[in-house]
């Protein structure tokens, strides 16, 4: 039984949880519907600011440097947002090398939208070769037996490479599939279960935040990649992310709701700062 087998069971007794379909069963938890009704109204509250008519690229790159920075931050590199902009050589220290690299996947995120709904796992690996592209490992393929992750946030026992491979199966047969579920349900579990599984010998937690944009920006909620999770993950603190993470990975119904809610304040809080980008704009402070 997978994992995700074991979560779809978590839906309300009166209404069975259609097999074909468990993403839409984590839709159905307590609060998991005020999480994502919230999060759509903030949202739109930014797409329809009037700065987005006039210069919403200038939004969505600002977006894209913000979020890198949040990722990044997560991954034991705080730079400041400015020494991120700044800065032009990423190639010396290990902080570096986890800030260019945030940077280099912000910018890939786009590109491969139409490829993710046919073959995620296709996505996962360019996302790990992008990301690791400075390293000596083997890149762009799940971990081997015997082979660890570097991950320094997450101190989660790692599955091994056998499991690994299943649930990566699932998780890509889930995204293929579809789902009825809110996007904001789908992009968590996508989250999540990178960050439990932690495929990839380095750049997890980046990948990972890549893929949940990525599931955001495809499946309509933020098509312009102006709302950056990554900084609300950021700004909610390592210690609130690795504890809502304990939840998702107990796949009791509350840790998953809990989980998928602090995903949502995680997008609230990136809408928050792309609002204050708009404001600036507007007052031609930026």
């Amino acid at each position: 039984m997978t994992a995700f087998s074991r979560r779809s069971s978590a839906g309300s007794p009166a209404t069975p949880p259609d097999p074909s379909d468990p993403l839409a069963a984590l839709g159905r938890l307590p609060g998991v519907d005020g999480a994502v009704d919230s999060v759509r109204k903030a949202v739109d509250r930014v797409y329809g600011h009037r700065v987005m008519r006039r210069r919403g690229n200038e939004v969505t790159a600002e977006a894209a440097l913000r979020g890198a920075r949040g990722s990044a931050a997560l991954s034991g590199a705080d730079w400041d947002l400015e020494e991120v902009r700044r800065r032009t050589d990423f190639s010396g220290d290990p902080e570096a090398r986890t800030v260019g690299a945030a940077l280099r996947l912000s910018a890939e995120a786009g590109q491969l939208l139409s490829v993710w709904r046919q073959s995620p796992l296709r996505v996962l690996a360019r996302l790990h070769l992008v990301a690791a592209a400075d390293s000596t490992e083997s890149v762009g393929r799940p971990r081997l037996t015997g082979e660890k992750a570097d991950e320094p946030l997450i101190e989660l026992p790692l599955p091994d490479a056998d499991e690994v491979a299943v649930r990566l199966e699932g998780l890509s047969q889930l995204v293929f599939a579809g789902s009825s579920a809110p996007a904001l349900v789908t992009a968590a579990v996508v989250h999540g279960e990178l960050l439990a599984l932690r495929p990839f010998g380095s750049c997890n937690g980046l990948v990972a935040r890549t893929a949940e944009r990525i599931v955001l920006i495809g499946s309509g909620l933020d098509p312009r990649s102006i709302c950056p999770a990554e900084v609300g993950h950021a700004e909610l603190g390592r210690a609130a992310y690795v504890s809502a993470l304990d939840g998702y990975v107990s796949g009791t119904p509350e840790g998953m709701a809990a989980w998928i809610a602090h995903c949502g304040r995680a997008v609230e809080l990136g809408v928050r700062e792309s609002t204050a980008v708009c404001e600036a704009l507007q007052r031609g402070a930026a």
